[in-house]
C-alpha cells in the first residue's frame, strides 16, 4: 500500500465511522500515531507475530508498572524536556537551573520540614557515608525566595527507593523542605547509590536487544517551586560515578553535576557530630518567574500517593 492509501484507511477507520461526539484532539493525536505505525508495518514489512508480540511487549510493560521506565530508557523523557526547553526559549526563558527527567519513582506526601530536614531514617548510615547538601533557591536576577518548597527524594545503598522497596520505612530519603527566611535549604542524608533497571524486567530485556545497558548514575531528584515562579523539575548527579555521562536515562546535563566535598577536619567532624569523613555538596537553585507565552511548568501524569 502507498502512505497515501494508508492514509486514506486509516481515515475510514477513525473518522468516518465516527456517530457520536468528538474529541478533535484526541482524533487527531489518534489518526496520526495509527497512520504512522500502519506506514512503519508496511515500510518494514513487520510480520503479524512480531506485531502481536509488540503488542504482549507493551502489555506486560504496564502490567508490571514500567512504562515510565520505558519512556525513560527510550529517551521519550528527554525528548519531551528538551521541547520545554526550546519553548522556554522562545518565550525569553533562559539560563536558570537546567530541567532533567523527573522518573518513576517520585511520591507525593513526604514530612514537611523547615529550612533543614534528615532524609535517611539512619539505618543505612553505619555502612553508608553521611551526606549534606545545602544552597539557596533564587530568582534569575539572585534574589532569594524564602518559604520556597524544595521536594527531594533518591535511592539507598541498594539503589532501591522507599514505598516501591517495602523493606524501607515510609518516606525514608525523601523529603519536603520549605525554605528560610534567606532561601536557605539544607539536607542530612547518605550519598545514594546508582541502579539499574529490573534485569528481568520488560525494559531491560529491550535494552538487551538493543545492546544497551540500563545503568543510571548516583543522583538526588528535585521538584523546587515558589508561588509566583514555574515549577522547576530536576535532579544532580553524583560526581565520579562511573555511569555519569552513560546514563542510560539520558537526565545527564552539564551544570546537574556540583562538586562533591570531602569533609575530614576535625572541627567539622565535631559541628555535625560525626566521627567519619562526610561529603558536602553546595548547589543553588534558580527559578524563573511565570509568564504566560510559556509552556506550563506542572507536568500532569499519575504519580504515586503515599
Amino acid at each position: 500500500m502507498t502512505h497515501n492509501d494508508i492514509d486514506t484507511l486509516v481515515n475510514s477507520f477513525i473518522v468516518d465511522t465516527a456517530k457520536g461526539e468528538v474529541n478533535p484532539r484526541v482524533q487527531q493525536v489518534t489518526v496520526r500515531l495509527l497512520g504512522d505505525l500502519f506506514k512503519a508495518i508496511e515500510d518494514l514489512d513487520l510480520q503479524p507475530s512480531e506485531i502481536w508480540k509488540g503488542l504482549e511487549y507493551l502489555a506486560a510493560t504496564g502490567a508490571s508498572h514500567e512504562m515510565g521506565l520505558l519512556a525513560a530508557g527510550l529517551g521519550l523523557e528527554r525528548f519531551i524536556d528538551i521541547r520545554a526547553d526550546e519553548a522556554e526559549a522562545r518565550a525569553g526563558l533562559t539560563g536558570g537551573t537546567p530541567r532533567t527527567i523527573e522518573g518513576p519513582l517520585y511520591v507525593a506526601g513526604a514530612p514537611v520540614c523547615q529550612g533543614f530536614a534528615r532524609l535517611d531514617d539512619g539505618t543505612e548510615s553505619t555502612e553508608g557515608e553521611a551526606l549534606f547538601m545545602q544552597g539557596t533557591v533564587m530568582d534569575a536576577n539572585g534574589k532569594p525566595l524564602p518559604g520556597a518548597t524544595v521536594e527531594v527524594w533518591h535511592a539507598n545503598l541498594m539503589g532501591n527507593y522507599s514505598f516501591f522497596d517495602k523493606s524501607q520505612s515510609a518516606f525514608n530519603l525523601r523529603r519536603t523542605i520549605i525554605t528560610d527566611s534567606q532561601g536557605h535549604y539544607q539536607f542530612r542524608s547518605i550519598v545514594p547509590c546508582g541502579y539499574g533497571c529490573p534485569p528481568e524486567g520488560a525494559t531491560q530485556q529491550l535494552l538487551n536487544l538493543l545492546g544497551r545497558h540500563g545503568r543510571r548514575p548516583a543522583h538526588i531528584h528535585f521538584f523546587v517551586y515558589a508561588e509566583g515562579y514555574r515549577k522547576l523539575t530536576t535532579q544532580i548527579n553524583i560526581d565520579g560515578d562511573e555511569y555519569l555521562w552513560d546514563d542510560f536515562a539520558f537526565a545527564s546535563r552539564e551544570g546537574l553535576v556540583p562538586q562533591v566535598n570531602k569533609i575530614s577536619a576535625p572541627d567539622q567532624l565535631d559541628s555535625k557530630q560525626l566521627s567519619k569523613p562526610f561529603s558536602s555538596i553546595d548547589f543553588n537553585f534558580t527559578l524563573h518567574k511565570e509568564r504566560t507565552a510559556a509552556p506550563e511548568a506542572e507536568v500532569e501524569r499519575k504519580r504515586a500517593q503515599a
